[in-house]
């Protein structure tokens, strides 16, 4: 498939590589995380541990959300989008993709030329497409830190959340040198792996690799859900592939169903696929053939060359 094709020609890992010096200004002693949930509370936290922030201010619609956050030793300090901005070096925002947009229009209408602003959402596209042409672009970078649990709010915030994942790094020739360089040197510090791609090929392999997964496991539970009416039994017979296939469907709808909808067309085409497969299945069972449902998961089995 064209795409496909696409997709290997746009991704470049960096795995290993020696930290970068600065180049400019890129300061980061005081960042404002907004939202402050599972992955910006994880940043936060790494950030004061690892040295790279002496304040971290909290910005979020919850009140209470700011409360527990402050008490856990999240943030230092809430306060409204524009103050935090002003006194912030680094701008971090982690809070629902359709939001996203909205928000992170007023970040770049308010910073100057020595501040830097970075996103953590799941999905790049629609975020880029809506800052192409604003004066202040270069001093914004596109991250997806790639990983997550199904649990949320400033309690699921965990240390040392990120160490040996991969950082999805968008656009970066869209950013000045000096903040991508002090962008991938937090990530690095972290525990990370970069890995370089243009928008459109990360929602596509978002959509493929995460996405899907978390759609199939809210099916399942709804599935387990609609024909086993007794909880009891749930929690009696469910054994541990039971228990890990359908852990994603804890994940907040506030946060997921955004996600679909702005992946909807890359979503669609592998769900579709999805689908497919599943009816193969129902197929090879319904005409008894144990050949085909063999041959179905012994091709399954190949993915152990990825995961071993």
């Amino acid at each position: 498939m064209e795409d496909k094709e696409l997709m290997n020609t746009n991704i470049q890992a960096t795995n290993g590589q020696a930290l970068q010096p600065f180049v400019g200004e890129a300061k980061t002693d005081v960042v404002t995380i907004v939202g402050v949930g599972l992955i910006s509370g994880s940043f936060a936290l790494a950030m004061k541990e690892k040295g790279f922030a002496k304040k971290i201010i909290g910005v979020s619609r919850t009140a209470a959300s700011l409360e527990k956050a402050k008490a856990l030793g999240i943030i230092d300090e809430a306060l409204p989008l524009e103050e935090a901005v002003k006194q912030s070096d680094f701008i971090y925002v982690a809070i629902p993709v359709d939001a996203t947009v909205v928000v992170m229009k007023q970040i770049m209408d308010l910073i100057t030329g020595n501040q830097m602003v970075a996103d953590a959402g799941s999905t790049k596209f629609a975020l880029c497409d809506s800052l192409k042409g604003h004066p202040m672009r270069h001093r914004f970078i596109a991250t997806h830190p790639m990983w997550g649990t199904e649990y949320s709010g400033p309690e699921a915030a965990v240390r040392g959340a990120f160490e040996g994942r991969a950082c999805v790094i968008c656009e970066k020739e869209q950013t000045d040198e000096s903040v991508v360089n002090a962008v991938e040197n937090i990530y690095r510090a972290l525990g990370m792996n970069i890995v370089y791609m243009d928008a459109h090929s990360h929602d596509i392999h978002a959509a493929y690799i995460s996405h899907i997964s978390h759609i199939t496991s809210f099916a399942l539970a709804n599935t387990v859900l609609e024909k086993e009416k007794e909880d009891e039994a749930i929690f009696a017979l469910a054994g541990g592939g039971f228990e890990s296939t359908v852990r994603l469907a804890k994940s907040n709808s506030a946060m997921w169903a955004p996600i679909f909808m702005q992946n909807r067309e890359n979503v669609l085409d592998v769900l579709n696929e999805h689908i497919t497969q599943l009816r193969k299945f129902k197929a090879s069972l319904e005409k008894e053939n144990i050949e085909y449902l063999t041959e179905l998961m012994e091709n399954a089995n190949k993915i152990k060359r990825i995961f071993q």
